[in-house]
């Protein structure tokens, strides 16, 4: 969230900083985000102005500026903006967040959010924690906050972005076709505290009642299934391709032979159907929520 700060005009976001570091593996990435620092610092320059003076007008320091002119910092929306205001450049600079906006994320993330938003049906099994695409903010923020040896602020705050960017399959026309298994363990234990964990349950109700998604649960004492060694994820296509993955098959990789497939669909569907129902589901996440 943006807010004024301090004196009149000076702007900051979430974490007090305009922008997120470049990964130096994601070529295009990196590409863009020189291209659009060259320009501000040509159009900075062009009107004569320091660095400086430049960090003040914006409410950064001259430290970040040269960061973002350098390539090095990907620039938020705000930060473009006020550069744009204080440049006087015309919508210019504040028209390059359209390139901007495509690579903030990961590499990896950027293409699996390509998948999901071409995807026609979506089905995922997960074991150890609920599905990214049904966390809400602050139970995302937890669990990424919570890896060893842990991330910078700064990354926990660029991860959570993207995994809530994912969150758009949710709106698309027409609506694709999702379905999730999760397992009881993850459901029950109080990722954040007891109302972050409440509201996570409110959101997978929420969520799970759409009608395009199903939402099963796995309950903790049932025999055991061929999703015991790892997450599941099919993705199948307009135009009958499909690509999937699995923690216990095929080295974790990405998959597209038909034959490799179908042994997926066929463990996948195996959890389906040895999961409660989606109408016992939603009254077994209600019954948790009735116990806090």
């Amino acid at each position: 969230m943006t807010q004024v700060d301090g004196v009149a005009g000076r702007l900051r976001t979430e974490a007090d900083e305009p922008g997120w570091e470049v990964d130096p593996d994601d070529d295009w990435g990196v590409a863009v985000i020189a291209t659009v620092g060259r320009q501000l610092k040509l159009r900075r320059e062009t009107v004569g102005m320091r660095a400086a003076d430049f960090g003040e007008a914006v409410g950064y320091g001259e430290d970040m500026v040269y960061k973002i002119e350098g390539g090095k910092r990907i620039p938020r929306q705000e930060y473009l903006n006020r550069a744009d205001e204080v440049l006087k450049a015309g919508g210019l600079i504040a028209a390059t967040w359209e390139d901007v906006k495509k690579v903030r994320y990961p590499k990896k993330v950027r293409e699996l959010g390509k998948l999901e938003a071409t995807a026609v049906e979506i089905g995922v099994y997960e074991c150890n924690i609920i599905a990214g695409l049904l966390q809400t903010p602050e139970h995302a923020q937890t669990l990424i906050e919570a890896a060893q040896p842990p991330y910078s602020p700064d990354d926990v705050q660029r991860m959570v972005a993207a995994r809530l960017a994912r969150k758009s399959v949710f709106e698309r026309h027409p609506a694709p076709s999702i379905h999730f298994v999760l397992e009881e363990a993850p459901l029950r234990r109080e990722v954040g505290g007891t109302m972050v964990w409440r509201q996570q349950l409110e959101h997978l109700l929420e969520v799970g009642r759409l009608h395009n998604v199903t939402l099963q649960v796995m309950p903790t004492n049932t025999d055991a299934h061929p999703g015991l060694d790892g997450r599941i994820e099919l993705l199948k296509f307009p135009d009958g391709t499909a690509v999937g993955r699995s923690d216990g098959a095929f080295n974790g990789r990405p998959i597209t032979d038909p034959k490799q497939l179908r042994i997926l669909e066929l463990r996948y569907g195996t959890i389906r159907a040895q999961a409660l129902s989606p109408r016992e589901s939603l009254a077994f996440v209600e019954q948790l929520l009735g116990e806090t």
